[in-house]
């Protein structure tokens, strides 16, 4: 069966990821090898979704073509695999998941829909999808409200309200800096599963104008049940040495909530809004009409031309008529 590179990545049909730090990766075969303080660990290179380079690694060319060539994402990361600093190419050479994401992102009723969906999942099916934005932003503020005041209550750590500054990070009191250094990691960790998606970060439905606006969307759909009750947990115990202890408490948090499985199941759910569609506006996210197939290939291949009146166009054709 031919493979098909523009099918949405299967990122749980092997390893999702693995994190790797103070080591050498180098090419062995059909593999790489980790060479590390531990010894030399072969890892076949399809057996991977993404690879996360953290502090001190240290990769070959040879490494990093064999991984590409096994559609195996690279990310440069910070320490545990949070902080999102770059990547390479992932699973899919496709276009399609973020031009769907981009369609949705423009037209203001698929945006409406996909934010709304958004703030729906925080409360259960609590609420109707014929809530309007204005009402759902005021019941968010005030379900966040009592997320931190019940942490207070329950941890004993005092709660003065959300206040942090970005130029003066010690000016804020330490459970503020707590749950700013949670909640970086776990951006790291959205980011991470966004772009090994094939979606773009940047292209928000709630927030919007940053590089992170749909990172920021997806992130909050965790905070009041991970970041928030962790961060008031490590100030309980001690105000020592916040951000470190944060990071570490994170790495394990979000590895026992399989954190990263579950942003894949939830960012394809808060995309999909066929069912609030009628048919012309479901034609509209037809995925057989966001890009072509059969591309795929050959990755030197740069695509198809887009047309207004005849739709696509195979590239590296002479249109001149004469």
């Amino acid at each position: 069966m031919k493979k098909d590179l523009h099918e949405i990545p299967r990122v749980r049909d092997s390893l999702s990821y693995l994190y790797i730090e103070h080591a050498k990766i180098k090419q062995d075969g059909h593999s790489i090898k980790i060479c590390d303080k531990e010894g030399i660990t072969p890892i076949p290179c399809a057996t991977i979704n993404c690879i996360m380079l953290g502090p001190g690694t240290d990769i070959t060319h040879a490494a990093v073509r064999n991984l590409v060539e096994n559609d195996c994402m690279i990310l440069w990361c910070g320490e545990g695999g949070v902080r999102f600093y770059a990547q390479g190419l992932g699973r899919t050479r496709s276009a399609r998941n973020v031009i769907y994401q981009a369609l949705l992102c423009s037209l203001p009723k698929f945006r409406l829909l996909v934010a709304k969906k958004m703030y729906l999942m925080r409360f259960k099916g609590s609420l109707s999808i014929d809530t309007t934005i204005k009402q759902l932003r005021g019941k968010e503020g005030s379900r966040v409200k009592l997320v931190y005041q019940d942490n207070s209550i329950r941890t004993g750590v005092e709660w003065k309200g959300r206040s942090y500054k970005r130029n003066s990070w010690y000016a804020s009191d330490p459970i503020n800096r707590a749950i700013s250094s949670a909640n970086s990691c776990l951006y790291g960790i959205c980011h991470a599963a966004i772009v090994a998606l094939g979606y773009s970060p940047a292209l928000g439905f709630i927030h919007t104008g940053k590089q992170l606006s749909f990172v920021y969307d997806i992130a909050d759909l965790y905070k009041s049940e991970i970041t928030i009750p962790l961060a008031f947990d490590i100030v309980k115990d001690s105000t020592n040495d916040i951000s470190r202890r944060v990071r570490i408490s994170c790495r394990e948090q979000f590895r026992k909530s399989r954190l990263l499985k579950r942003v894949v199941e939830d960012v394809k759910l808060v995309l999909d809004i066929k069912q609030y569609l009628n048919p012309s506006e479901k034609d509209l996210l037809d995925p057989s009409k966001l890009t072509l197939k059969d591309y795929d290939s050959d990755y030197a291949v740069p695509g198809y031309l887009w047309d207004p009146d005849e739709g696509f166009q195979d590239g590296g054709i002479n249109f001149n008529d004469d």
